[in-house]
């Protein structure tokens, strides 16, 4: 491996949050803006884009691992190849917004196979799922033995896209 530096690659260190809850600094912030899109980076390759040593690399990537910084990484797999074709959008509205109905109807959609991501609204509606399924007919067992079986849950609207145009995961 060449020691020269691919000026190419050499992510520029920008200012952070400064507030009291921000507790990155510039080079941390560098590391994982450069681990979002190469996650299968060396130490080495991490170092050599934003200018440190593969050991101080290594260090730091391991206290952002440990402070919950980095959660984790994985391979983002094309769910057409799996059978899962179709993408669906479904909102959720609750019989109330208390904390025990919010908790139980999160601690729920979980368990429910095939959601891939859950998001708290604001608006008309109280929930946002996104689940991909094989099909209609894959939905309809989702609907039937999941979603109508979340607590709370009074309303279930549900939309399909008809083509996925844009989807990125940092």
């Amino acid at each position: 491996m060449s020691t020269k530096r691919d000026r190419s690659v050499l992510i520029t260190h920008k200012t952070t949050d400064t507030s009291p809850e921000s507790a990155l600094d510039d080079l941390d912030a560098s590391i994982l803006r450069y681990l979002e899109s190469h996650g299968r980076a060396t130490n080495f390759e991490v170092g050599e884009a934003i200018g440190l040593s593969a050991s101080a690399a290594s260090r730091r990537i391991l206290a952002l691992e440990s402070s919950g910084a980095i959660r984790g990484y994985r391979a983002l797999v094309d769910d057409r190849l799996l059978g899962k074709r179709m993408t669906v959008y479904i909102r959720v509205t609750l019989e109330r917004q208390s904390s025990t109905v919010l908790s139980s109807f999160e601690t729920a959609v979980r368990r429910c196979r095939g959601i891939v991501s859950c998001h708290l609204m604001a608006g008309q509606y109280d929930y946002m799922l996104v689940a991909r399924v094989a099909g209609i007919d894959d939905y309809g067992r989702l609907h039937q033995n999941g979603l109508s079986r979340l607590p709370g849950v009074t309303r279930i609207e549900t939309s399909f896209a008809l083509r996925d145009v844009l989807e990125t995961h940092a």
